[in-house]
């Protein structure tokens, strides 16, 4: 009963570790959240069995470490993305421009977005 339970979790995580790679790759984010709780259960409930057979956790744990590459490369690009929106917010706001002397100034700009109505 046990070995049977250990191979369903076994085969329940590595499914799941298939689908968050899916998911990772297509960029989506919603199904990445979603299937995160299910896996900390999985990992969990092999945490806790007696694992004799090691074979099926180091395949898993190259879909994990696979998975984890790939997280990291997609928060890199979701940072660099939120710097560049960073940067074109501040160059709305003001305009850095450079005396002769190579000091730096930065030049307010205002964008009045109301409008006048004129009869």
């Amino acid at each position: 009963m046990m070995n049977e339970n250990l191979q369903t979790t076994v085969d329940s995580l590595d499914d799941l570790l298939d689908a968050e790679r899916r998911a990772l790759l297509e960029g989506n984010l919603d199904e990445i959240a979603r299937l995160h709780d299910r896996k900390e259960q999985l990992i969990e409930a092999l945490n806790r069995m007696d694992v004799e057979d090691q074979a099926n956790l180091v395949a898993l744990n190259t879909k994990l470490e696979r998975n984890q590459a790939l997280l990291n490369t997609a928060l890199g690009g979701i940072r660099s993305v939120a710097r560049r929106l960073a940067a074109i917010r501040r160059v709305r706001q003001s305009l850095d421009t450079y005396d002769s002397a190579g000091r730096k100034t930065s030049v307010e700009t205002c964008i009045d977005r109301s409008f006048e109505k004129r009869a």
